[in-house]
């Protein structure tokens, strides 16, 4: 069905890109004129828009999460993401012009899915295609998103940094219900923002923050252990550059939307006490009724989802 829904959605974004190209040859470039008319080049409001931006992008590093899946990841890993992002940078950008060829900037931005804008306005009877595939692009998109972020649940679990109930399997199909659960649950939970730019704009800060610190230590670790095996060796070029934007994303937000970045800071580190609670703590030291919680949702979830504890032997044996 990944696959299937991947088809469905580049084949739909294909037929936009046609159908629009032909309107712009045909000389529909009244959209075009003055289109950076007005704009706000304020640094924090450039930051903000690029979150939307990024967001819309995400995904390209939803491969790195299940790296032990991958056949020959060595040579997949780079391989699929140095054709990926820029086939993907390609049908983007050139979507965004077959839309703006065929419709205003007051009808972009007053409509709840451009794609179907566009199609009722150019694509006539064959108008309803793209909804489908918008849906199933959504569904392709999502399912995506639960494998990759069950899986760093799960891993995080089997390393000692998450309850272990997180690192559990089923015993047949090796699934991770668990973390998959929690994930769902989780995503409930952030549904309560009614405001998606808001949502983004949370989730953004964190995302790049902890992304641009992941890249600090890659670096750090190339000048202390120069001579560590690396299956994947890039020039320095690359991770520096890329911690320069993810400060510029982190650092100016802070001043021009400072209270949805509290906010974001405060949902990160209500990890901490979590953390401490159930995982610095050793057992002994852990309050009673931690323990008892800890031991009572381990043991049920172990038989509701027949599922069973991993650890990094067991890995080596999967």
């Amino acid at each position: 069905m990944q696959v299937a829904s991947t088809v469905a959605k580049v084949l739909a974004l294909i037929v936009i890109i046609i159908a629009g190209m032909v309107k712009l040859c045909q000389g529909y470039t009244t959209n075009f004129e003055n289109s950076f008319e007005d704009s706000n080049l304020n640094a924090g409001d450039v930051a903000l828009a690029l979150y939307s931006a990024l967001y819309s992008y995400s995904g390209w590093d939803t491969l790195n999460f299940v790296t032990e899946e991958l056949k020959n990841p060595e040579r997949n890993l780079p391989l699929s993401i140095a054709i990926s992002i820029p086939l993907v940078t390609v049908i983007y950008v050139l979507t965004n012009v077959a839309y703006y060829t065929v419709l205003d900037l007051n009808t972009v931005l007053d409509s709840e899915a451009v794609a179907v804008t566009f199609a009722d306005e150019i694509l006539g009877y064959a108008r309803w295609l793209i909804p489908i595939s918008v849906a199933m692009s959504c569904y392709g998109g999502l399912n995506a998103s639960l494998i990759a972020v069950s899986r760093l649940y799960f891993v995080g679990s089997r390393e000692g940094h998450l309850p272990t109930v997180l690192c559990m399997i089923h015993v047949n199909t090796c699934t991770p219900i668990p973390a998959l659960i929690f994930s769902g649950g989780m995503s409930l939970i952030y549904l309560v923002v009614e405001d998606v730019f808001q949502l983004i704009n949370y989730f953004s800060f964190n995302y790049w923050l902890f992304i641009g610190l992941s890249i600090v230590s890659q670096i750090y670790l190339r000048f202390k252990f120069p001579d560590m095996p690396r299956p994947v060796k890039l020039s320095l070029f690359f991770p520096i550059t890329f911690c320069l934007c993810t400060v510029f994303l982190v650092v100016v937000p802070l001043y021009s939307d400072t209270i949805n970045t509290m906010v974001g800071i405060a949902i990160a580190l209500s990890g901490v006490p979590a953390y401490y609670l159930c995982i610095y703590l050793p057992p002994d030291r852990q309050p009673k009724c931690l323990q008892k919680l800890l031991g009572f949702l381990t043991l049920n979830v172990q038989k509701l989802c027949l599922c069973c504890a991993v650890d990094s032997e067991d890995r080596k044996e999967m």
